[in-house]
């Protein structure tokens, strides 16, 4: 058993400074998460033009990020959008090659993939495989056919946002739509 403990406590007799003021945060803490009441926010970045970005961004909120990546005032999840067809289904993988080899733009946390029916009715067997291929290594996020959107008439009545379509409940949690 030690018996210099007294020339370790210092002159007070009180221990050591941390002691005293308590735990010290270290300087690259992550910031506080937002208040769960808060939507989260995302930017929509589409692997190909017509994916439904735009719309999606309006319906679900978020940032609509064109085919461009989310500047740096962006939120910095991203949720990437494509179209069922196959064209769009092709773009996929690509994208998320990107970001398994870290080529993406540091500082993005990508949670999801969003495709948007191309057409009213079920996929054809072919792409239906190739959606089954995408959900085996990410989240896969499926908007159905929306006629209203198509018609340009996303609300219902002019002046409207578009309302999301009812069956894409994960989405709507995910991006906190309609809290």
């Amino acid at each position: 058993m030690r018996t210099d403990m007294r020339e370790q406590r210092g002159p007070s007799g009180q221990g050591p400074d941390i002691w005293l003021r308590g735990p010290v945060p270290l300087p690259d803490d992550p910031p506080p998460p937002p208040a769960s009441g808060a939507p989260r926010r995302f930017s929509w970045v589409g692997l190909h033009g017509g994916a439904g970005v735009t719309t999606l961004a309006t319906a679900y909120g978020g940032r609509d990020c064109g085919r461009d990546w989310p500047g740096p005032d962006d939120p910095r999840s991203v949720l990437l959008v494509a179209r069922t067809h196959a064209s769009g289904l092709a773009a996929v993988p690509g994208a998320l090659e990107l970001f398994r080899r870290g080529t993406a733009p540091r500082g993005l946390d990508l949670e999801g993939v969003v495709l948007v029916a191309d057409a009213p009715g079920r996929l054809p067997r072919p792409l239906a495989e190739r959606v089954r291929v995408i959900e085996s290594v990410i989240d896969v996020y499926q908007v159905p056919w929306v006629a209203d959107w198509r018609l340009g008439d996303p609300g219902g009545q002019r002046g409207e946002p578009p309302s999301p379509p009812g069956q894409p409940e994960a989405l709507a949690r995910l991006t906190g739509y309609g809290r």
